[in-house]
């Protein structure tokens, strides 16, 4: 992969698919900054990505322009450039719709959508001025949902958040073309994270998660990373404005299927 000698920063990457894409960038030999608002995750993540590449962690509030404009000055101290901004950073709150209050919805597209404006514009103007001065265009990967097409009605801040992702993706792809910037999507399905947990605590959820995917299981996060990584490269060249699904199937499906007995 092309991809050696880049700097990417990984935005939610203390934990779950963030720090899963960290990790495979590393491994690639990608200088990786990840970003996250918890900084004892973010300073335990450091002490494991370091052992495989170039690593730094930033505190960041990526919902706050301040922390997203020192973010993208701690990267450019430490490395001298972004190739690749990956917007991770999301949040969920289960509410009924009429129960939901203002500030729990406002909270949730704070992180997940002004987020991923705010990183994406900042980063942006970085990687237009240097396409201006000869260098080369760089990429940017939002983190979308299968939610943004599909809905739960326990989710509504989340699923609205997500829809917004999609739809800033295809226009930063737009805006970012005549520059040869590339901007997409990847829109996972239920995968094996602390946040999936919040949303399957129990066994009964986990049969309702298992009934409507088809592959009849869970993704890892190693497996969206692996989507973030083929964007991330030239091998995507020529792919800009979309979202891809790594769900097991569930977006086609217009049945349930039989979940088979749990034997662990």
């Amino acid at each position: 992969m092309a991809l050696d000698g880049k700097t990417a920063i990984v935005t939610g990457g203390a934990s779950g698919i963030g720090y899963a894409i960290a990790e495979r960038f590393l491994r690639h030999g990608v200088k990786v900054v990840i970003a996250d608002v918890d900084g004892e995750k973010g300073a335990q993540a450091l002490s494991d990505l370091e052992k495989l590449g170039d690593a730094r962690f930033v505190k960041a509030d990526v919902s706050k322009r301040l922390d997203v404009h020192n973010m993208l000055a701690e990267t450019i101290d430490a490395f001298g450039d972004v190739d690749i901004l990956v917007n991770n950073a999301g949040i969920v709150h289960a509410s009924d719709f009429l129960d939901l209050s203002e500030e729990d919805f406002s909270r949730v597209l704070d992180i997940n959508l002004k987020g991923s404006f705010l990183a994406g514009q900042a980063v942006a103007r970085f990687m237009v001025e240097k396409v201006q001065n000869g260098g080369a265009p760089g990429t940017i990967i939002n983190m979308s949902s299968i939610n943004a097409v599909l809905a739960i009605p326990e989710q509504i801040a989340y699923s609205v958040s997500k829809g917004g992702v999609n739809q800033l993706t295809r226009v930063m792809a737009l805006a970012l073309a005549p520059y040869g910037i590339r901007v997409n999507a990847i829109g996972p399905g239920s995968i094996m994270t602390e946040m999936l947990a919040k949303v399957n605590s129990d066994q009964a959820a986990r049969n309702r998660m298992l009934s409507r995917t088809p592959l009849g299981r869970a993704g890892e996060p190693g497996e969206i990373a692996s989507v973030a990584t083929f964007l991330a490269d030239d091998d995507a060249s020529y792919v800009t404005g979309q979202t891809i699904y790594a769900d097991g199937g569930r977006l086609p499906l217009n049945y349930t299927v039989e979940v088979k007995p749990d034997i662990s």
